[in-house]
């Protein structure tokens, strides 16, 4: 079973026992899981359902596993001929989660 969720912003294929790394979330007071009800596509085999926009009633409930940074990303500015350059740079916090149901 395989599913297609929205979270910050951004899709993922996912399914069962997956480990993937989604924008920060923080979970409630004490607590190691989080439910995302936001599910656009929900897929078993050949039987396929697509939400409008979102399926009704299903849901994927992931482990918070861990918090860690992505890649830095620089941003590098220069002005030739003016001894202008300037260099910011940016580490993106994510959440790593595995996904342990998918509930349609």
């Amino acid at each position: 079973m395989f599913a297609v969720i929205r979270t910050g912003g951004k899709q993922y294929k996912v399914s069962e026992g997956e480990t993937l790394d989604i924008e920060l979330i923080t979970p409630a007071e004490g607590q190691n899981t989080a439910t995302i009800s936001d599910v656009l596509l929900v897929g078993e085999g050949d039987k396929v359902t697509v939400g409008a926009p979102t399926v009704s009633g299903a849901s994927v409930t992931v482990d918070i596993l861990d918090t860690v940074k992505a890649r830095k990303v620089v941003a590098y500015k220069y002005r030739r001929r003016e001894g202008y350059h300037r260099t910011v740079g940016h580490r993106q916090k994510l959440t790593r989660v595995k996904v342990s149901k998918i509930a349609a």
